[in-house]
């Protein structure tokens, strides 16, 4: 007796079920067999995942003489010694893509010997032409900041970013640009070993604090980090673009948080 579609559907029905409920997902088409091969096919590697930081093949990094490595030659101590082959790793460094697209390298800047070290987020274009932190209308700013607000010689203090090359147009890094660079941030902060870290923004308040909260809940206090200081205050373009005097003294009171751990200048005393 013929099956009536009905019951045809029905058993086939009951056969999927059965067959989803002992895990399968997927029913294969018949196909034509290949014919067989002698050697198993190779393996295909994983698909590269946006978190990796390791380089992709095919990377061409930008690499030119660094400005930081004359800079430290300046400087005849062993903390300055010792960050030269970082900064040489920096300067070719083909970490993420951002090793493509930067003018060069920036390493950072200052006496190496300071107790302060301001951290802010990223080279802008300025910063990328120059291969120095904060060099533009932000880095005349934090000088003042330094200078008339601190009473600090900004030449006293050391300055450096959390990523080393700049983001095309400004924009803000990526968390895996901020993975590729943290050893070399975190290198530089060991060797330096500062009292205090000023941390400008909030990717550098977030990373060196640990915690992923708004810049303005994380300035106004003062954390610790192995020992060391950590104090969170505005970055200097923010300051530019809500030129207020609410913001202005927010920066003020924050960065004389840090003169109350320090003491009164001068930073380093030869």
């Amino acid at each position: 007796m013929a099956m009536s579609k009905s019951q045809l559907a029905r058993q086939l029905r009951g056969h999927v079920e059965l067959l989803a409920a002992g895990g399968v997902r997927e029913l294969p088409v018949a196909a034509k067999s290949p014919p067989p091969c002698k050697t198993p096919p190779k393996r295909q590697p994983p698909a590269r995942t946006k978190a990796q930081t390791t380089p992709a093949a095919g990377f061409k990094p930008v690499i030119v003489p660094s400005q930081a490595m004359a800079e430290l030659k300046d400087f005849h101590s062993g903390v300055a010694r010792a960050l030269e082959p970082l900064a040489e790793q920096v300067r070719v460094c083909a970490n993420c893509r951002l090793c493509e697209t930067r003018t060069q390298t920036v390493f950072g800047a200052g006496d190496p010997r300071s107790p302060l070290m301001i951290v802010g987020e990223a080279p802008g274009g300025d910063e990328d032409a120059k291969g120095l932190p904060f060099v533009g209308r932000a880095g005349k700013l934090l000088t003042d900041i330094i200078e008339k607000g601190m009473k600090y010689s900004r030449d006293h203090v050391y300055i450096a970013n959390v990523l080393k090359c700049r983001p095309p147009n400004n924009r803000n890094p990526e968390p895996e640009e901020i993975e590729a660079c943290r050893g070399y941030l975190q290198q530089q902060i060991d060797l330096i070993n500062p009292k205090v870290i000023l941390a400008v923004g909030l990717f550098p308040a977030q990373w060196l604090t640990g915690q992923k909260l708004p810049i303005g809940k994380l300035r106004g206090q003062v954390f610790e980090l192995n020992g060391r200081k950590v104090i969170a205050t505005y970055h200097p373009a923010y300051v530019l673009r809500n030129y207020t005097v609410e913001t202005r003294k927010k920066v003020h009171e924050d960065v004389l948080l840090a003169v109350g751990i320090l003491g009164p200048g001068p930073l380093i005393k030869d």
